[in-house]
């Protein structure tokens, strides 16, 4: 999902590439204070009532850009509420329009149990300090004259994480909350955001230590038929990283260990469920618990990949790119041993190649590092797929039913179809994003809007199977064991 916002996008990216900018110059710390004046030079605001609201803004998003919280408290939530935005939605959900009557019937006034309805001169009118939310007004209307007014980011919200506090600032549940990302493109104020780690990942190119970029299968069509992974291994060699790898190539591992896993389960008779989104991953966690034996024991692609690099050389920093907010928590879940240190979207990678004059160009592709397969991990149905196809280069049954769910309202009917025993299927897959990874928060483009490109660009890619890609690596050095 991405915001058609051109202004939200303008600002929010404006902010990460004057911090990338800075960090790289050593200069953050010194001239951090001067950028919501640098931004916003007034005299008179642009997009808020004032400008000291503005440059409140950009604060915030400051501390967003520098991975803490816009208000400076401490929480471990990566997905953030810049309070300084968050006005401007409806401070009553249940409001009356002008479809009202007054009829003399009264059935909104006599629903509501608390008092909070009473007749004006040319409707009724609803109190916003007596209103509960209950919705009973807007079920007994007969002229349908009462909408209810949900605010984008809490309709948006697949886990119902999203609530309001006393003064109508929204608030986010950390113990619901699956950092799927989807309530920031939601909200037409901008008032959501995740914390980022461009000055860590910055830093850490500066250093002298080895650091190592891992790009997403979903990243191909994202920029356009001519930018292979290819291109972006060039950019991002010149920006400062040491090396860049496919994370198709850890779908491929992945898919491999996961087809192991299903196969004995299957024998088993146990229902299974697959463990590479890690929204999905949180959803089990947080709101189907009992399942989490369920779930697939194998490692992320992103945490395969990693675990394959710093195999190689120990002490490597590795940082993945795509277009998902949940890896962030993936990468910050310090019980996945040698996982990614660090995860950044599209367009906080692009902020890094502004600050440096660094553009993807076209360039031919000559390093293929994974299988068509993982490369197809990034669409709905593409794990499935890429799982079934190891079962028969491996000799095992391949004739299974998977569910394969994309979008959060597809997984929360399978997950809860499992909870209560009655899962046909023998496996699930699990995408929160619709349209699976290339339909992620932090997409560049819609996933239709880059579907011609991402199909001429995997046309490319050679025949060769998983088990064949493999081969060229040191499998044995890793475990692909989740715990």
């Amino acid at each position: 999902m991405i915001t058609n916002d051109a202004t939200i996008l303008k600002i929010k990216h404006e902010v990460l590439y004057q911090v990338a900018k800075l960090a790289f110059d050593g200069e953050l710390e010194e001239k951090k204070e001067q950028l919501p004046y640098k931004l916003i030079p007034g005299p008179h605001a642009i997009f808020r009532c004032c400008i000291y609201k503005e440059r409140e803004i950009i604060r915030q998003r400051i501390n967003l850009a520098q991975g803490k919280c816009p208000d400076g408290t401490k929480d471990d939530n990566l997905v953030q509420v810049i309070t300084a935005a968050c006005q401007g939605c409806p401070i009553s959900r249940y409001v009356v329009t002008d479809n009202c009557r007054k009829c003399m019937g009264k059935a909104c006034q006599h629903a509501c149990k608390f008092g909070a309805i009473s007749m004006g001169r040319d409707r009724s009118y609803i109190d916003p300090a007596k209103c509960k939310e209950c919705g009973m007004c807007a079920k007994a209307c007969p002229y349908n004259a009462i909408a209810d007014l949900v605010r984008p980011c809490k309709k948006s919200c697949p886990v119902d994480a999203i609530t309001m506090d006393e003064n109508m600032i929204c608030k986010i549940d950390m113990e619901k909350c699956i950092r799927c990302g989807q309530c920031i493109h939601s909200c037409p104020f901008g008032a959501i955001g995740s914390k980022t780690d461009i000055v860590d990942v910055i830093n850490a190119i500066k250093s002298d230590k080895k650091v190592v970029a891992m790009l997403a299968p979903a990243s191909e069509g994202q920029f356009g038929n001519d930018i292979t992974m290819a291109s972006w291994r060039v950019a991002l060699k010149k920006v400062g990283f040491d090396e860049m790898y496919e994370v198709g190539l850890g779908g491929d591992m992945t898919a491999s260990a996961e087809s192991r896993e299903w196969a004995e389960a299957y024998k088993e008779g146990k229902k299974k469920t697959t463990s590479c989104c890690p929204a999905f991953v949180n959803m089990i966690e947080k709101h189907y618990p009992e399942l989490k034996d369920n779930m697939s024991n194998t490692v992320s692609p992103m945490c395969a990949v990693s675990r394959l690099i710093k195999a190689q050389e120990p002490g490597t920093i590795t940082v993945f790119i795509g277009p998902c907010i949940a890896k962030k928590s993936e990468a910050h879940d310090h019980k996945l041993k040698d996982n990614a240190d660090y995860a950044l979207t599209f367009g906080e990678i692009r902020a890094i190649m502004k600050a440096k004059e660094v553009t993807l160009e076209p360039a031919t592709e000559e390093l293929q590092q994974s299988s068509i397969y993982g490369k197809k991990f990034a669409n709905a149905g593409g794990v499935a797929e890429a799982v079934i196809e190891s079962l028969k280069e491996s000799g095992e049954n391949a004739d299974i039913n998977v569910m394969k769910c994309a979008g959060a309202v597809e997984c929360k009917k399978g997950l809860m179809l499992m909870k209560l025993g009655r899962f046909n299927e023998d496996f699930m897959e699990g995408m929160i994003c619709e349209g699976g990874c290339v339909g992620g928060p932090s997409s560049h483009k819609g996933e239709n809007e880059s579907k011609r490109a991402r199909q001429a660009l995997l046309a490319k890619a050679d025949n060769r199977n998983i088990s064949e890609n493999l081969k060229d690596y040191n499998m044995d050095s890793i475990s692909m064991n989740r715990r």
